[in-house]
C-alpha cells in the first residue's frame, strides 16, 4: 500500500523560507514500509530531489547519497555511494526490497569537502544514526580545533572529513556523558559557534539534521544567523514523516519546523521545542 501520494507533475508552492545550497534528506517513523514509499516513489520523492530540487538555491544534489534504516539489529544498517542518487540501480533495487519503521535517507551537494563514501550520510556508530544539512560557517580554520572536542575513542570511528560527522561525534560524546541528545546537540552547536567567534568566521553555522537510537527521532532546524535550512514534518495516523521538502502534494499536512527548533518524534507522537544556542546570535 502506498502511504506517499504519486503525480505526473509537482506543483510544489513556494512557502517563503530562505532557500540554501546543500543537501535533501528525509526521515521515517511510523508502521513498517517499503523505503521506496518515500525515497523513489513519490511525485517529489527523495531522488527526485536529488535532481529537481525546488527549496535549494541549486536544483541539483548529485554529490553522493546514503540510506541507514534499523530493522532486527540494535544496529542501523547503513548504504552509503557518491553515484548521484538518480543513476544507481542498486539503490532503486534495495529501496523496494527492505522494509522498515524507521529510516533515513539523504542526497549530498558538497560544500567543500571530498565526494567520498566516508563522507556520505547518514554516518552511523553503534545505535545512532545521523545526517546533515547545512555547514559550519569557516569551517576550514576551526576544523582542528573543533575535532579536539571529540572524545578519543569516539575520533578513532571518525572516517570522514566532513563539520557534520564531527558534530555527531562531538554530540554523541555528550550523550555517553549523560546529557539528553536535544541537549547534547545543542552543546555540540554552541561550542562550534563559540569556535566561529573566537577565530573571527563571519560566515553563519547552518544546521538541519536527523539524530536517531533506533527509538526515536530528533529534528533540528537551526542557524546563527535569519536563515535556517528547510525542514519540514507531516504527521499521520500511523507514520511520522521530516524532510528537507515535502515529498507529495499534500501541503495541508506539512508543516515547518520551526526556526531555531526541533521536533521529538517518539511512538509516532511529534513533540516540538525551541532550542536555546547563543539566541543572542540566532535568528
Amino acid at each position: 500500500m502506498a502511504f506517499a501520494a504519486r503525480c505526473n507533475l509537482c506543483n510544489l508552492a513556494k512557502v517563503g523560507v530562505w532557500a540554501e545550497r546543500m543537501c535533501r534528506f528525509l526521515a521515517y517513523q511510523g508502521i513498517p514500509v517499503f523505503l521506496e514509499e518515500f525515497v523513489s516513489s513519490p511525485c517529489h520523492s527523495l531522488v527526485h530531489q536529488s535532481i529537481h530540487a525546488t527549496e535549494a538555491k541549486t536544483g541539483t544534489n548529485g554529490d553522493g547519497f546514503g540510506l541507514g534504516w534499523y530493522g532486527d539489529r540494535p544496529e542501523p544498517g547503513l548504504y552509503r555511494e557518491i553515484r548521484p542518487a538518480w543513476s544507481d540501480e542498486n539503490l532503486m533495487s534495495i529501496a523496494r526490497q527492505v522494509r522498515s519503521s524507521l529510516f533515513f535517507a539523504h542526497v549530498r551537494a558538497a560544500t567543500g569537502t571530498a565526494s567520498t563514501r566516508a563522507n556520505c550520510h547518514p554516518f552511523s556508530h553503534g545505535r545512532w544514526l545521523f545526517m546533515h544539512n547545512g555547514q559550519i560557517g569557516g569551517y576550514a580554520a576551526i576544523k582542528r580545533r573543533l575535532e579536539a572536542l571529540i572524545p578519543d575513542d569516539l575520533y578513532a570511528a571518525r572516517t570522514g572529513t566532513t563539520d557534520s560527522e564531527a558534530l555527531f561525534l562531538i554530540a554523541l560524546g555528550r550523550i555517553r556523558g549523560g546529557a539528553e541528545p536535544v541537549a547534547a546537540m545543542s552543546e555540540a552547536l554552541a561550542a562550534a559557534v563559540a569556535l566561529m567567534r573566537d577565530t573571527g568566521v563571519s560566515e553563519p553555522l547552518r544546521f538541519a539534521a536527523g539524530l536517531s537510537d533506533g527509538e526515536t527521532i530528533h529534528a533540528f532546524r537551526w542557524s546563527s544567523d535569519p536563515k535556517p535550512p528547510t525542514l519540514y514534518y507531516c504527521e499521520q495516523a500511523n507514520h511520522v514523516v521530516i524532510a528537507s521538502e515535502p515529498v507529495d502534494e499534500r501541503r495541508d499536512c506539512w508543516k515547518a519546523i520551526p526556526a531555531n527548533g526541533c521536533v521529538v518524534v517518539r511512538r509516532g507522537k511529534v513533540e516540538v521545542r525551541q532550542l536555546a544556542i547563543g539566541l543572542p546570535l540566532a535568528a
